[in-house]
């Protein structure tokens, strides 16, 4: 597998709870992929950077593998690294 569309990877990595509410978000603008908008059908490949914007954090992470189906969280967290400063900044925004 060396690509998958960004609705079911957002899915399978748990970021949303419904591929319905992963497509409502793209659809919305709050998913960029390497740093522009896109479509539901969009795929995605491991290196991809995808920011995702969950008022008030906004995640900035990395593709590290791939998965159309959906496990424990556990599994969730090896598709992706979220890079440092993204962590950083939701921190001070937790702290506020």
């Amino acid at each position: 597998m060396d690509k998958v569309r960004i609705d079911k990877w957002l899915w399978a990595a748990r970021f949303y709870k419904t591929r319905a509410m992963a497509t409502e978000a793209i659809n919305g603008g709050h998913v960029h992929l390497n740093g522009q908008r896109i479509k539901p059908a969009r795929e995605v490949s491991v290196g991809d950077k995808i920011s995702i914007t969950k008022v008030p954090y906004t995640f900035v992470i990395h593709v590290k593998a791939l998965s159309v189906k959906r496990g424990s969280a556990a599994i969730a967290q090896t598709l992706y690294k979220e890079t440092p400063a993204s962590q950083l900044q939701r921190e001070a925004l937790r702290q506020q």
